[in-house]
């Protein structure tokens, strides 16, 4: 089993202060999210040996309040024949107090023609630490002929007595997931496809996740191939969802939207889980494929973004919240109802890892921007600007820092009174925006110098009310390691 470093700097420029990083080397998609044990379990995709992909294990941490997190040995390390070129993503279940994963084993037939063998898998434990891999694997050895031998992360749930398992694949330029049963979570019936690619859905569909919601089901998806539609499908890879209706009977989705969840930069592979409060949570990998990673310098590569409570709207807009647990971190308080302030005006008040709380009342149909993680000296910002005319909010990281650039816009709706919220929680190298309570999240990394530091609002106080804001300082969640 291989050890954890424990001796890992985590005051180097770039590290995050309460997001779910790596000790070191490469990490991307969160897999296997479970309340277990009345404990979080998180694992993830981790490189052990260098900061970029390559022989993925299962990365661990796990936490008691869902913040301060434990590192704990990988659970899933590559040894057998059937996943000798990695453990891929996959999920997690309880099955009568058995912790057991299922992933993806990863064989390379042939690398100069992209031939792989792609396989489920099962590995369980008693302790939530130590896992046995299956006598049975590969529980499911070979794709359906509606797929091909890209057939991969598994995500299984529990339905009345019976165990269910979607896995993403393709068959051509088809995206699509295939839906198996179980009694025993070792033996799996093929039942069919669940739903496949209409239109401009991608050409693979990886990471699937499917759960109830209100009265609803959401089949939420990591999708290849979609092409940028105006505003829409800007990353290289994006993180969408279906709302519609699960028929267990026939295994068939029937879906009555399709929408984008994260408009920002930096988020794919989401999944979800629920906890003993019922809660459905989600976390995503913050980073994008083929984007620039200054962090590698520091010897570690991967963020995960702050843990959100997902819901659904009465038009089936999903809606994102983070968790009420992240105001245990709150210190350093500096708040102002009905704030006078001018053009260019800067906060009293700014850090590294903060959170801002606002709430905005237009006068009239103008902008406004709050600008982050500032620096006059060395013209560094990010740039969070909406536009009451045209209803869109941009995130504009131009000049955020090392590496990164480009701008994001996405449409958004004034409340009551021309009204807008606003929550920014800022780290290092990382901002989350939440608009409206969660109705609109963009999420992105950034790189700026430890000098810039400043929050300063941009905009025309006559045509612009800010009745509250709220900033608070955040403390690590690792202070206790």
């Amino acid at each position: 089993m291989n050890k954890t470093n424990t001796n890992i700097k985590r005051n180097t420029k770039y590290r995050q202060s309460y997001h779910i990083t790596p000790q070191q080397n490469w990490m991307n998609d969160p897999n296997g999210l479970v309340y277990w044990n009345n404990e979080y379990h998180v694992f993830f995709q981790h490189e052990p040996n260098k900061t970029s992909p390559g022989l993925m294990h299962w990365g661990h941490v796990r936490s008691k309040d869902l913040i301060h997190w434990e590192h704990l040995p990988h659970a899933l390390i590559p040894e057998e024949e059937y996943e000798k070129d990695g453990c891929w993503s996959g999920s997690a279940v309880d099955n009568q107090g058995t912790l057991s994963l299922f992933y993806t084993g990863h064989k390379e037939v042939d690398p100069e023609l992209e031939s792989v063998k792609q396989v489920q898998c099962l590995a369980v434990s008693t302790d939530g630490v130590n896992f046995e891999k299956s006598k049975h694997n590969p529980v499911i050895d070979s794709f359906p002929k509606e797929g091909s031998a890209h057939f991969r992360d598994p995500k299984v749930w529990k339905h009345k007595d019976e165990w269910y398992m979607v896995v993403g694949t393709r068959k051509g330029n088809v995206g699509k997931v295939v839906l198996y049963r179980s009694l025993d979570l070792v033996s799996w019936d093929y039942v069919g496809v669940m739903l496949e690619r209409n239109g401009n859905q991608g050409s693979m569909w990886e990471c699937p996740d499917v759960f109830p919601l209100g009265e609803k089901h959401i089949l939420m998806l990591s999708p290849i191939g979609i092409e940028e539609e105006g505003y829409r499908y800007q990353n290289h890879q994006n993180t969408v969802y279906f709302v519609g209706d699960l028929d267990y009977d026939t295994g068939q989705f029937h879906p009555e939207s399709f929408q984008e969840l994260d408009l920002g930069f930096d988020f794919y592979a989401a999944q979800t889980f629920s906890d003993s409060m019922d809660r459905r949570l989600m976390l995503g990998w913050m980073d994008m494929w083929e984007s620039p990673i200054p962090t590698i310098k520091e010897g570690w590569a991967g963020s995960m973004t702050v843990p959100r409570v997902l819901s659904l709207s009465s038009d089936n807009q999903l809606i994102m919240s983070p968790v009420s647990e992240l105001e245990k971190l709150r210190e350093n308080h500096w708040g102002a109802h009905h704030l006078e302030w001018s053009n260019g005006h800067i906060l009293p008040v700014g850090g590294e890892s903060l959170e801002v709380e606002m709430m905005l009342k237009f006068r009239e149909e103008c902008e406004f921007a709050i600008a982050v993680r500032t620096s006059e000296e060395i013209d560094e910002q990010t740039i969070i600007k909406l536009d009451a005319y045209n209803q869109l909010i941009t995130l504009d990281r131009s000049k955020s820092g090392e590496g990164v650039s480009g701008v994001r816009y996405a449409n958004f709706s004034l409340r009551e009174q021309e009204t807008v919220s606003l929550r920014i929680f800022i780290d290092h190298s990382s901002v989350e925006l939440f608009l409206n309570g969660g109705e609109l999240v963009m999420s992105a990394r950034i790189y700026p110098d430890p000098s810039s530091t400043n929050i300063k609002l941009i905009g025309s106080e006559e045509s612009i009310e800010i009745p509250l804001i709220n900033v608070w300082k955040l403390k690590s969640i690792w202070n206790h390691n």
